[in-house]
């Protein structure tokens, strides 16, 4: 049986990359295998031939592949055709030299077909190879010996085969009842063997399946992706995206790939520009998405040796460096990398949504019932219609010849419920130049866009279908730049665009009243009435200069100041979008990095703020900033630290800044406290004593309620007892730890490393000694999940805390194992700062680190500052993915602030290498 290709379905050519000449390796192979006749010998000749044919040429293959590193269309195809070369080289030898036949009956015949993304001839160095060996009926013992034999030889060549023996009528009836075998079939290639067999298969397949059955594969196929892109989290821009499955991705490509060939039978996707489905531009986008994801899954390939389709955060870096993308003062190249990623998988779901929604209206039984439901109630405005449950226009020309009609588009759909017919979303995307400098400051034009903002109670939903569609970077310029920008941390879960939207998202769900009992404050604040306008256009812009070397605040503020002032704001609503956006980090870093029961921490925060109503519309804007970063973001304790920071502020700023004074402060939490243990039936000669027991910054630094769980822990304590309450608290989302204990150096430090070692984070902590020599200390802290710890959990807390505190755990070498970086984060940069703040506080010196976040870092950093004779009073610890930053508030050991220079870069030295050394340590037991 002679081997035969069918050069019509042939993969396409592999360009100029090395793939070998099908004749002189056959050649080679023939000469290799003389004088052989023992099958073991000759599979083991073959194979050895073959194995270093396939090393030479993935080598030269993926050579080249360096040299363009940014498109792999040439690439996959070379492989496949290597591929192909193999398999017709095993054929060979299994038909000619292990199963020689000289004259085949009619039921020994054998084609065998690439299918899959093998079929379509693209494959990246780690695909799958997915055969189907095809006979006329049911297989013989010949066909299944050269079955069996090409097999053995293709799993000693350390290819991973797909594969499947089947006849034609086989086919057919597996076809119609299994959608993903009838997909595979679509894509089926012949590459070797019997090609009249491959062919009846063809026309059968067309004639007898696919003709009659396009309604029903369309349907499952956009059902199949629905359910993909729920799969993978329904998001385009998910940080750690999947390549092959993702929205945007490969699979989107294929999908569309497949219809269209069942359809219209076309082999290859610029064919569909003929038909009419694409523009030569929007096949333009197609091609240039295709190669740039193939290159992206090529460079997954080569890094893993192995199938690896998800692009982690640790892979991103390695392939934006074999891509070629470099590091800037602004931005890493994994940044840039990673935007482009977004901006293709932006476009790949525009040219799909286009393709699949157009095959929807003409093939698939269900119309849009969203859209039908709208179409009866609502009435369209002049000029648009419904166009099969979807809104369009009733004429483009007379659509275009107004620019702003792009902008009324989008308010209409807002407006009416309905979706925009993906018709009018390419006129849209094929427009864009109409939007011009004119455009952007016509008054009506920013009416329009305004109100898309603050009329309809969802922009989000307008927002996110300009942004995909180009019309939002169109029309306010300046946006731009952060389309699609990544932000390469833990912290964010979105791009910069992605985050503005979910912002403002998180915004009008406050207006809709969506979340009375989580955000009182917010929602009370909203009820009340702010200036909507500014605070959305704020809301909407606030992250507008990221990406650049100057502070994105101050950039930020500057840029915003310039659309408001074309947006036509007056100059008090200018003044206030700038300063919003100037400070919409201050209130979230005030809260979690500073002890906002300090009164010079809120009468400086006071001063910044200046008037209740900027107060109240900074609050709002932090609230949805967190909210918007991502799911869990958003606790009880930032709730707690938020709403507190606005209580003690908006008191201040409405009754005068002396509210704030120390001495008033003291005098509430003693009195609060009386009360409190009255209640509890303290006798009034106990609680006199227990107000005496304390100096003067006890008072205003801790809640009445932990108080009076230390008035009850120091009641009859014996001089080397340790009392220990644990308890949720549960209006800060976390447990609190409260100890009592006779005071010594370095305290502080291992009752932190006693609470990371049971796996708690630190999220606040308070420390103060009692007149009489007692340590009064107490910890709030969160499980690994941000949440307090669940009740069956703290015996075993308790246990830890007690034993390392005993010296049965030394915290130093256990933490050794525990501060390991994991692979997946190891690539996150955090370069380290230390500041000292000698302004912020009356009596306290603040130390503030901020450096990447491990287990351990705590303990070093406090057992460094006790080391050093640092009395710490409190500590504030705010974690942003995997960095954190370290807030200390402490003394000298003479009750003083660090004022000296030297003493400072001295300790600051100290920190850096205690933090320097933890990571030394984690490495060295890694190794």
């Amino acid at each position: 049986m002679t081997s035969k290709v069918t050069t019509s379905s042939a993969p396409a050519s592999a360009g100029a990359l090395p793939v070998p000449a099908l004749e002189p390796l056959l050649a080679r192979l023939d000469e290799s295998l003389v004088g052989l006749t023992e099958p073991r010998q000759i599979r083991a000749a073959a194979v050895a031939l073959l194995l270093q044919t396939r090393t030479d040429a993935m080598a030269a293959i993926e050579a080249g592949f360096a040299t363009h590193p940014r498109a792999a269309r040439e690439t996959v195809r070379a492989i496949a055709s290597l591929t192909d070369v193999l398999v017709l080289a095993i054929h060979r030898v299994a038909t000619t030299r292990l199963h020689p036949q000289q004259s085949p009956s009619e039921n020994e015949r054998l084609a065998v077909l690439a299918v899959g993304g093998y079929g379509r001839a693209e494959m990246a160095p780690h695909s799958d190879v997915d055969l189907l060996f095809l006979t006329p009926w049911k297989i013989t013992p010949w066909a299944e010996s050269v079955v069996e034999s090409m097999l053995y030889m293709m799993w000693d060549l350390k290819l991973k085969i797909g594969h499947s023996i089947r006849s034609v009528d086989d086919c057919l009836r597996l076809g119609a009842s299994d959608m993903t075998i009838r997909t595979s079939l679509v894509e089926h290639r012949v590459v070797t063997g019997h090609a009249p067999l491959a062919e009846e298969l063809r026309t059968r397949l067309w004639a007898e399946l696919f003709a009659g059955t396009v309604p029903q594969f369309v349907e499952a196929k956009l059902e199949e992706r629905a359910n993909r892109h729920a799969r993978q989290g329904g998001q385009r821009y998910v940080l750690e995206p999947n390549v092959k499955e993702g929205k945007g991705g490969l699979r989107d490509l294929q999908t569309l790939y497949w219809i269209s060939k069942y359809i219209h039978r076309v082999d290859r996707a610029v064919e569909l520009v003929d038909l009419g489905v694409f523009t030569r531009e929007e096949h333009l986008a197609f091609w240039q998405a295709e190669d740039f994801l193939w290159a992206v899954r090529s460079h997954l390939h080569l890094i893993a040796g192995r199938p690896v389709d998800v692009l982690s955060f640790d892979m991103q870096v390695e392939v934006a460096r074999r891509m070629k993308y470099a590091d800037t003062p602004a931005r890493r190249g994994v940044e840039y990398f990673m935007q482009d990623y977004f901006r293709h998988a932006t476009r790949v779901g525009e040219l799909t949504r286009v393709f699949l929604t157009e095959l929807e209206a003409q093939h698939v039984r269900t119309a849009p019932f969203l859209g039908r439901i709208f179409r009866r109630r609502r009435k369209l405005r002049h000029g648009f219609v419904d166009q099969q449950g979807r809104l369009s226009f009733e004429d483009s020309k007379h659509f275009l010849s107004d620019p702003l009609n792009i902008l009324r588009l989008f308010e209409e759909a807002l407006r009416t419920g309905a979706l925009i017919h993906p018709d009018a979303m390419r006129v849209v995307a094929a427009n864009l130049d109409l939007i011009d400098d004119k455009v952007q400051s016509d008054p009506e034009a920013i009416r329009i866009f305004m109100d898309l903002l603050v009329k309809h109670g969802n922009p989000e939903r307008a927002l996110r279908r300009m942004n995909e569609l180009g019309v939002l970077a169109a029309f306010i310029p300046e946006f731009e730049p952060v389309v699609a920008m990544m932000q390469f941390n833990l912290y964010h879960h979105y791009t910069v665009d992605e985050h503005s939207i979910q912002c403002v998202a998180a915004l009008a769900e406050i207006e809709r009243g969506e979340h009375p009992e989580d955000l009182p404050l917010s929602s009370g604040i909203i009820d009340a009435g702010v200036n909507r306008r500014v605070l959305y256009l704020a809301t909407l812009l606030h992250d507008i200069g990221k990406g650049r070397r100057e502070d994105h605040s101050i950039l930020g503020a500057r840029i915003v100041r310039r659309i408001a002032t074309r947006f036509g704001f007056s100059q008090d609503d200018i003044d206030t979008v700038e300063w919003l956006v100037r400070n919409h980090l201050l209130m979230s870093d005030v809260a979690q990095k500073r002890d906002i029961s300090d009164p010079r921490t809120l009468r400086d925060f006071a001063k910044a703020v200046k008037t209740r109503r900027r107060l109240d519309m900074l609050l709002v804007l932090t609230v949805c900033d967190i909210r918007g970063v991502g799911p869990g973001t958003w606790n009880n304790w930032k709730a707690m630290l938020l709403r507190k920071l606005h209580q003690e502020t908006a008191a201040a700023l409405d009754n005068g800044l002396e509210e704030l004074n120390r001495d008033r402060r003291q005098a509430e939490s003693k009195r609060s406290l009386r009360h409190m243990l009255v209640a509890k039936g303290w006798e009034a000669r106990a609680i006199r004593a227990e107000m005496a027991r304390h100096y003067d910054a006890y008072w205003p630094g801790l809640p009445t309620q932990t108080q009076a769980v230390f008035a009850e822990l120091l009641s009859g304590l014996g001089p080397d007892e340790i009392r220990i309450d644990l308890r949720a608290d549960t209006d800060r989302d976390a447990t609190r730890a409260a100890f009592v204990l006779s005071d010594h150096p370095g305290i502080f430090s291992r009752l932190a490393g006693a609470l990371t070692l049971t796996g708690a984070n630190v999220v606040d902590a308070r420390t103060y000694t009692t007149r009489d020599g007692y340590a009064t200390a107490v910890f709030w802290v969160q499980d690994s999940e941000g949440h307090p710890f669940a009740e069956d959990r703290l015996p075993r807390l308790r246990q830890t805390i007690l034993r390392t505190l005993a010296g049965e755990i030394v915290a130093r070498e256990a933490f050794a194992t525990r501060d390991k970086p994991k692979k997946r984060t190891k690539e996150f940069k955090f370069p380290t700062h230390v500041t000292f703040d000698n302004e912020g506080s009356d009596i306290y010196t603040i130390i503030e680190v901020d450096t990447r976040d491990r287990p351990g870092l705590l303990y070093d950093l406090t057992r460094t500052l006790a080391a050093n004779h640092i009395q710490i009073v409190s500590a504030v610890i705010a974690t942003f993915g995997a960095q954190v930053v370290d807030s200390f508030y402490v003394k000298d050991m003479f009750g003083l602030k660090l004022h000296s220079p030297a003493k400072r870069e001295a300790l600051e030295k100290k920190l850096r290498a205690a933090i320097a050394d933890g990571v030394k340590r984690a490495e060295a037991e890694q190794a």
